[in-house]
């Protein structure tokens, strides 16, 4: 599918990055950009405990004064939060004036009960999230929005992270094949992407021992599926040599010279932890490439 819309995510203390990368990928696809931005949580502001009236009493005077304090400290706390909110809100809009004014700017209050939501509500009226290395290195955020909009709607996220280039015009594109419905997803929301590429390589790690369902031969049925799509299809089968098959992906995606990475993103929504976790794991130390999952 093309990819018309798009969703990036910016907390208060984020920089404009990721809405940088957002908008040059808009610009080149002709695709509009919500942008969400995570205001802090409100300060809900309790009565304090009522006291019996003996002021005098040092223990009952110290703890009033330490809960005084202890107030001050949040109020001022939330005050430069909702600072750093004002100045990456003007930010933004400026940023987005002058490349790219196909856009909207929407605000949610940043708290573990309702950011999921938010960004779930936005991700299902988008086509994509794109979650660049500002989201990977959050991680109170990052996780939250990988599971809004990757593990709740169904929809596709690409991983930027640092030093990455990204782009939705890829020359050369490596797809992890492993028959299993999260790859498959993958391929058809990539399909746009994949048929565009000069080259796409769908690659097997150990294919007889692990995978089934392939035909005659591993790899033989999605490269026809993808051809009948237009793209310009090779099927590499790599035996891991008892490494993971991440590492070896990875390997593979520097020795053919991939400019991005297809995969299915696996676990339960449960697990939405360890799969951030893991994502931010698995490209610490590898090609830079911009990350495609699919769930």
């Amino acid at each position: 599918m093309a990819f018309k819309s798009l969703l990036s995510v910016a907390g208060a203390d984020h920089s404009d990055r990721d809405v940088r990368t957002a908008a040059n990928l808009c610009a080149e696809v002709g695709a509009h950009l919500s942008v969400l931005i995570l205001s802090p949580p409100p300060l809900i502001m309790s009565a304090p405990p009522l006291s019996d009236g003996i002021s005098e009493w040092p223990t009952q005077r110290a703890h009033a004064i330490a809960a005084l304090e202890k107030r001050y400290s949040q109020i001022e706390r939330f005050s430069q939060d909702m600072a750093r909110l004002e100045t990456t809100s003007r930010e933004i809009h400026k940023l987005l004036r002058a490349t790219w004014r196909c856009y909207d700017v929407d605000i949610a209050n940043w708290d573990q009960a309702s950011i999921g939501d938010a960004v779930r509500q936005r991700a299902l009226c988008n086509d994509l999230t794109i979650v660049g290395p500002a989201l990977l290195n959050d991680i109170n955020v990052g996780p939250l929005v990988i599971n809004g909009s990757l593990f709740d709607t169904g929809k596709p996220v690409l991983v930027v992270p640092e030093g990455a280039e990204a782009t939705l015009s890829p020359r050369r594109v490596l797809v992890g094949w492993d028959s299993r419905v999260e790859a498959s997803r993958s391929v058809r929301e990539a399909l746009d992407l994949l048929a565009g590429a000069e080259e796409v390589r769908v690659v097997l790690v150990d294919p007889e021992a692990t995978c089934t369902g392939h035909g005659t031969e591993a790899g033989t049925d999605i490269a026809a599926y993808l051809t009948r799509h237009g793209a310009r299809v090779s099927v590499d089968r790599l035996a891991s040599a008892g490494k993971p098959v991440a590492t070896v992906l990875a390997q593979h995606a520097i020795d053919t010279s991939a400019e991005m990475i297809v995969m299915g993103a696996y676990g339960s929504r449960r697990l939405r932890e360890r799969l951030f976790g893991g994502v931010t794991r698995w490209i610490v130390g590898k090609p830079p490439l911009p990350l495609f999952l699919a769930r």
